[in-house]
């Protein structure tokens, strides 16, 4: 009984970390796609304003994975870009990044026979369809994850509803 206790303690804390990673990176593509930065003390005070306390190594590693680079300014400064930079135009905003992670990531699904279309906001395909993938949902057979589409492949004979139903259990603020 005490072991299956820690395993869920485990498993708990597990799943806190994966989703406090998420929200992190999520915040970091915000803050680099919304103002010019050009060092990682920059970003790193960017996120600590936003309550995010990480060290320098791990903002590194979160750079490496997200793909980030630096690109020149019009000015000759270079600050840091997401990849597809056409797909993440800067934007001057007032909204706080806390307030531009509540608008989710998840836009649209159609459907065509046996494949559906789920399309999100630019930077957000690849982490829904991770999610869909790891929800071991049987009659989905799998996923192609672009930047801001998802390709899904659904077994024949499952209808469309209970697909949609299925990915509401999944796939972060689906209607």
């Amino acid at each position: 009984m005490q072991k299956s206790v820690y395993f869920c303690s485990l498993i708990l804390n597990i799943y806190s970390c994966m989703k406090e990673k998420n929200s992190r990176l999520e915040a970091l593509r915000l803050i680099i796609s919304s103002q010019q930065l050009g060092s990682q003390d920059e970003l790193l005070s960017a996120l600590q304003r936003e309550g995010f306390h990480l060290t320098q190594a791990t903002l590194s590693r979160d750079l490496k994975q997200l793909k980030v680079a630096k690109a020149a300014t019009m000015s000759g400064t270079y600050v840091y870009v997401l990849p597809n930079e056409s797909m993440y135009k800067r934007v001057s905003t007032s909204q706080s990044v806390r307030e531009m992670m509540q608008i989710p990531g998840f836009i649209s699904i159609n459907f065509s026979g046996n494949m559906g279309v789920i399309k999100t906001r630019p930077g957000y395909a690849s982490a829904i369809a991770w999610n869909i993938d790891r929800s071991n949902i049987p009659f989905i057979l799998g996923t192609i994850a672009g930047d801001d589409n998802i390709f899904i492949v659904i077994q024949e004979g499952v209808s469309h509803k209970e697909v949609t139903d299925a990915l509401r259990d999944v796939v972060p603020n689906m209607k």
